[in-house]
């Protein structure tokens, strides 16, 4: 079984897990299914994905036919940046729950560190395309995270996409109830967050790694961009360990004590990103893998860019 990060709450959360952005509806409910069956018990959720019921339905079949209990399961979601006003805080987590079917979750995440205008739109533009944003401020909607693990609704909150600035403005709030117990951000060989996952790691917080792979799948990739599934280097670490690119891509974060989300809805894929327990890359191909760093971004969120809580413009 997959080794585990601990959270600052004692939880263990298993250091792979399956990613299900981009995971369609019709597909979703198979790969979960599949996924459990594989080994698979942490499952990266998020109301902006619009495919939770399927999930939610895969794991209860599994539940119902005994392959696992809800408690050998770790189920994250996340907050939509539309719901940063503290009275919506505690209705979004209650949807995705419900579309989950779970009565409680291990993780609940603030998506962004951006509040967008509140409403049916899930990303509310002006007239130059630019995102519209809420004048909620970061520290209100934590305290509304920190009700909903008094509620029982969820066993730990953390964060996402935040910048190490917005973080410690977090950690210094006057009358913090409960730090973040995780940080979920991008990272990649060619966007290797040294900085950043230090500090959060020095700071008790733990790191979860979305995009591992360079999300290929992404909507707006360009042909120009750079493909590290394809990154020469990387493929003769993976031949050295008679592994897959995508293997040492996943084995990469699981050496620094990160947590890592790849994400498919193709069963043989499933099963291979699992099976990376078994070798161990040196510490000379991990120096050369994070000497691949260029600062690239799959997800930028342009539209975003004037928000006064974007957060890249920083250096971690």
């Amino acid at each position: 079984m997959a080794t585990d990060v601990q959270l600052s709450t004692k939880a263990k959360m298993p250091i792979l897990g399956l990613g299900t952005w981009q995971a369609p509806p019709g597909k979703v409910e198979e790969a979960v299914k599949f996924a459990i069956d594989v080994g698979y018990r942490h499952f990266d959720c998020a109301y902006l994905y619009k495919n939770e019921s399927e999930i939610g339905n895969g794991i209860q079949q599994k539940i119902k036919e005994g392959v696992v209990k809800r408690e050998d399961l770790f189920v994250v979601s996340k907050l939509w940046c539309t719901f940063h006003e503290r009275s919506l805080v505690k209705g979004a987590c209650q949807k995705s729950l419900a579309a989950l079917k779970l009565d409680y979750l291990d993780l609940y995440l603030i998506h962004f560190p951006m509040g967008f205008k509140a409403g049916e739109e899930m990303h509310p533009v002006d007239d130059n395309g630019m995102i519209i944003p809420s004048n909620t401020d970061i520290l209100d909607t934590w305290e509304a995270m920190e009700e909903l693990v008094d509620a029982g609704l969820v066993k730990a909150i953390g964060i996402s996409n935040f910048n190490h600035k917005q973080i410690e403005r977090l950690l210094t709030k006057p009358g913090l109830k409960f730090k973040p117990a995780n940080n979920q951000i991008e990272c990649h060989p060619y966007l290797t967050q040294e900085k950043l996952i230090k500090y959060c790691q020095s700071k008790g917080i733990s790191v979860t790694a979305y995009s591992p792979l360079g999300s290929p799948d992404r909507p707006w990739a360009k042909p120009e961009d750079p493909t590290l599934l394809e990154d020469p280097k990387i493929k003769e670490i993976a031949a050295k360990h008679n592994k897959t690119s995508a293997q040492v891509l996943i084995r990469f974060h699981i050496q620094r004590n990160v947590a890592v989300i790849p994400k498919s809805d193709k069963p043989h894929r499933i099963e291979e990103n699992f099976k990376v327990f078994d070798f161990k890359l040196t510490n000379e191909e991990m120096e050369t893998i994070l000497s691949f760093n260029r600062n690239w971004r799959v997800v930028e969120m342009l539209n975003a860019v004037n928000h006064k809580e974007y957060p890249f413009k920083e250096d971690y």
